[in-house]
């Protein structure tokens, strides 16, 4: 039975954690309420999927991290931190099998668990920490079991969140990758305090601020910055300037990356020479700065194409819409900036000050300031 079904198929880790869950709560005369409840937690998922924010395995797996967090499984009698990780189906099936003793309480934790993800995933800090490492929703989790779904607020979390943020924005930008000892060893000897609710917010955020300033230098995560030609970044750049100018930002479900020097099209040449970059090496390395890139709706983004900067943030291009009908932040600001332009350019010049300005927006909350 562990290994197949009745059509002679492989059961997934979900299945044999079930069937085990089940077999325990009909011993207690519970099978109809544990049924209920995996019901329930199915439907929960269901919505997460649909997102692509968890599905059953990785609410098994989150679950995983905290009880081995709780139960301070990843810290050595000598106080290092133990990085290896147990697959799903042996921890839940043979290291830790007293889990599935009481069948009803674990359910009822990952129900609560996928609440809290339903909920905090429409916090704006939340959809852009999405847009890095996955490797954040599983030391979140576990914080998420010092609340129940209703004492859950934005207010309450945006501190761990944008802690998150900071950390896993450096993961972009540096050349060690997430499983070095500045990234998977300190989440996994943190995560042990997200668990523990005598362990205070500010406690935690401290050791972020420490942990960062000790491992990296400011100038030149500033530099990575400068030069970045990727796309995350272009997210959290947006995020921070509405929080900067007190505006709400919602990323929404339909957007782009929009390129305000475009990357092509039947005007490309002369794009390239009213911005001042006629070599086209020079223009290649500008094209994908963070200061030449926004988001923008995609319905926006289609409508306008390779247009010209003068024609982007004209009041209404035709039938179509522009930077003007747009509700991302850095889009409004721009047309503010240029309204009262009959002919404005966007230059070499302009593209060197958006990305200096962002360098020095992201690398101020990296180091919390």
């Amino acid at each position: 039975f562990n290994s197949l079904n009745s059509d002679g198929l492989p059961l997934y880790d979900a299945d044999i954690i079930s069937a085990k869950l089940y077999a325990v709560a009909e011993t207690k005369n519970k099978g109809r309420e544990f049924t209920e409840l995996w019901k329930e937690l199915l439907k929960q998922i269901g919505e997460l999927s649909s997102t692509k924010i968890a599905n059953i395995d990785s609410i098994l797996s989150q679950q995983m991290y905290y009880e081995r967090a709780k139960n301070k499984e990843i810290v050595t009698e000598s106080g290092s931190v133990n990085v290896t990780t147990p697959g799903v189906r042996r921890y839940f099936t043979e290291i830790n099998k007293s889990l599935l003793n009481d069948p009803i309480a674990l359910c009822e934790k990952m129900i609560n668990l996928s609440k809290i993800w339903i909920k905090v995933s429409n916090y704006p800090v939340v959809q852009v920490l999405f847009k890095f490492n996955e490797n954040s929703k599983l030391f979140l989790a576990s914080y998420f079991h010092r609340f129940n779904e209703n004492g859950v607020s934005e207010e309450k979390m945006e501190v761990i969140f944008e802690c998150m943020l900071r950390l896993f924005t450096i993961l972009e930008l540096v050349d060690t990758g997430y499983s070095s000892s500045n990234f998977k060893t300190f989440l996994f000897g943190e995560v042990v305090k997200f668990v523990d609710n005598t362990v205070s917010v500010e406690d935690i955020k401290a050791d972020f601020d420490t942990h960062i300033c000790r491992k990296w230098n400011e100038e030149n995560l500033r530099e990575e910055i400068i030069g970045y030609d990727g796309n995350s970044l272009v997210y959290l750049n947006e995020y921070l300037f509405a929080k900067e100018k007190g505006e709400v930002f919602n990323l929404g479900t339909k957007y782009d990356i929009e390129h305000i020097m475009p990357q092509s099209g039947k005007n490309k040449d002369i794009i390239k020479s009213d911005a001042g970059m006629d070599d086209l090496n020079m223009f290649n390395e500008y094209i994908n700065k963070i200061g030449n890139k926004i988001l923008l709706e995609y319905d926006i983004n289609r409508s306008i194409g390779n247009e010209w900067f003068r024609t982007k943030i004209a009041t209404k291009i035709a039938d179509k819409s522009g930077y003007v009908d747009s509700k991302y932040p850095i889009a409004q600001y721009l047309v503010e900036l240029y309204k009262n332009n009959s002919k404005p350019y966007w230059t070499k010049d302009d593209i060197d000050t958006a990305t200096t300005k962002a360098g020095e927006r992201i690398t101020k909350f990296i180091f919390g300031k």
